[in-house]
């Protein structure tokens, strides 16, 4: 029995016309309901053959007419996408089959599937965690070839098991700790400060390295947010076409033609860009045209990657430097050559120099694959990293770091030099110094108090959030995808 006590179907395939329409169901009726709207070509209905097979038959409306000639499946849970029993009819994909064919499965007993609503069943379930439940929203909205490779990696687990290895290690600190202090006369091996402070920083190394990764996994969720900006006439609105492969922004010969801002996102180099293109940067008494590069100003200081057109069929001005000094100074900048079919009178000064460049010609295409390997460049990927385990949502980033902050927090608490206030160590208890633990007797030595947890009673200056402290218990505040970090010393 799944998390829900229903059965839930929908239309599985995009809307309009289409070769083939999916029909799915999910809920403990799944199979029984699809038998009751599908009838096979033989003798044997649909239940009585195997799961996971493909059976050809018909399928019938809700007066249990023919309108399709389909194939129909079914799966038993928990072997199945959400863990319950599911079924799947492949139609052909006219939207008013789609339609007769899903008033039949409510005339059943199902009912309309919420947005995402297979996919929570999963994760309720248990078939999929939070991380690869989020790689599937991920992979639906992948704007590039790198990006689907990010969230397939995601959903097949890769993220978790990066997770799941320092939750572990961390979880082994914590077992080995507790099982000295509560067992002192058993032959366990000795925990001491040093060891502790080196597996406390190896996972703090862990935990930053992966919140490193949260820049490029960003990117290649959302896209990277690229200013194209020069002066009039340029070629801005050409290279946003040639980009885009068709004629997104109005071009003409006229100064000033572009007034607004207009966006588009493509692919370039492996990483998705939502391309602004800008007003032409001047001065003009036109109060419309004012505004158009007072929003091209703007679009520059909020850019991720800034794209400097220059037409090098035009000698340089000093406007042309200023703009790429302004540009290198807020994000990294690319100097786009415009019009490399004409004869160069572009003379390259040590200002113009400050941006890698390329030339190109918006009209033609030529010299667009130079300009997707320097976005390539401005954007590395992480040598031998291993696709789905970046963070890719803030979500993601914000547990890392609150992680990143506790395991860093009980590191300084280890550390001699600090005052014993700040490390959370309480007055020296009477009969003089503590033994060392895992001495022997079951003296309690005084260390910090964020390793005692609720074991020392006594108060920790450096709290690190526990579970019991979130609006509910079981909420996935944390980092790991299900059960999350616990706090990390102790357990409420």
């Amino acid at each position: 029995m799944g998390a829900q006590g229903d059965t839930i179907a929908a239309i599985a395939t995009p809307a309009g016309p289409g070769a083939i329409g999916i029909l799915r169901l999910s809920g403990p009726g799944a199979a029984e309901i699809a038998a009751a709207c599908f009838r096979p070509l033989g003798r044997k209905g649909l239940l009585d053959h195997p799961p996971r097979a493909l059976v050809y038959g018909s399928l019938l409306d809700c007066e249990g007419q023919v309108i399709d000639q389909v194939l129909c499946t079914y799966s038993r849970g928990p072997s199945s996408y959400t863990g319950e029993d599911t079924a799947e009819l492949h139609c052909h994909g006219a939207p008013m089959v789609l339609s007769l064919g899903l008033e039949a499965l409510f005339a059943q007993g199902a009912r309309q599937a919420g947005p995402g609503e297979f996919t929570q069943r999963a994760f309720l379930n248990g078939r999929l965690d939070l991380a690869q439940a989020e790689g599937v929203a991920d992979l639906l909205d992948a704007q590039s070839r790198e990006g689907a490779r990010q969230a397939a990696g995601q959903l097949s687990g890769a993220l978790s098991r990066r997770i799941v290895s320092i939750y572990s290690a961390l979880v082994d600190v914590m077992a080995h700790f507790h099982a000295v202090l509560d067992y002192p006369d058993e032959d366990i091996d000795p925990f001491t400060q040093e060891r502790l402070a080196r597996d406390l920083d190896a996972q703090r190394q862990a935990l930053a390295a992966l919140l490193s990764t949260y820049q490029r996994g960003r990117r290649l969720n959302r896209g990277v947010k690229c200013a194209i900006v020069g002066r009039p006439n340029a070629g801005k609105s050409s290279l946003l076409n040639a980009l885009a492969g068709y004629d997104r922004a109005i071009v003409t010969d006229i100064p000033g033609t572009t007034r607004d801002t207009v966006e588009e996102t493509v692919e370039l180099g492996g990483i998705p860009l939502r391309l602004i293109d800008t007003a032409g940067l001047r001065d003009s008494g036109d109060p419309i045209e004012q505004m158009g590069v007072e929003r091209s100003r703007r679009a520059m200081e909020e850019a991720e990657l800034i794209l400097v057109v220059l037409d090098q069929s035009q000698p340089a001005r000093e406007e042309d430097a200023a703009l790429i000094r302004a540009a290198t100074e807020r994000a990294p900048t690319i100097a786009v050559l415009n019009k490399r079919d004409l004869p160069c009178r572009l003379e390259w000064t040590e200002q113009l120099d400050l941006a890698a460049s390329v030339p190109v010609c918006a009209k033609t295409g030529a010299g667009l694959d130079g300009l997707a390997e320097l976005v390539a460049q401005t954007f590395p990927r992480e040598p031998g990293a291993a696709y789905g385990e970046l963070l890719t949502n803030q979500r993601q980033a914000e547990a890392a770091g609150r992680a990143l902050e506790a395991v860093r927090r009980a590191g300084e608490a280890l550390d001699p030099r600090r005052p014993a206030h700040r490390r959370g160590g309480g007055p020296e208890r009477p009969g003089g110094a503590h033994r060392p633990v895992g001495a022997g007797g079951r003296h309690r030595p005084d260390l910090p108090a964020l390793l005692r947890g609720k074991i020392g009673r006594c108060p920790c200056p450096y709290p690190v959030q526990r579970p019991g402290s979130v609006p509910h218990r079981g909420e996935l505040w944390n980092l790991h995808p299900k059960e999350g970090f616990e706090w990390i010393f102790g357990r409420n």
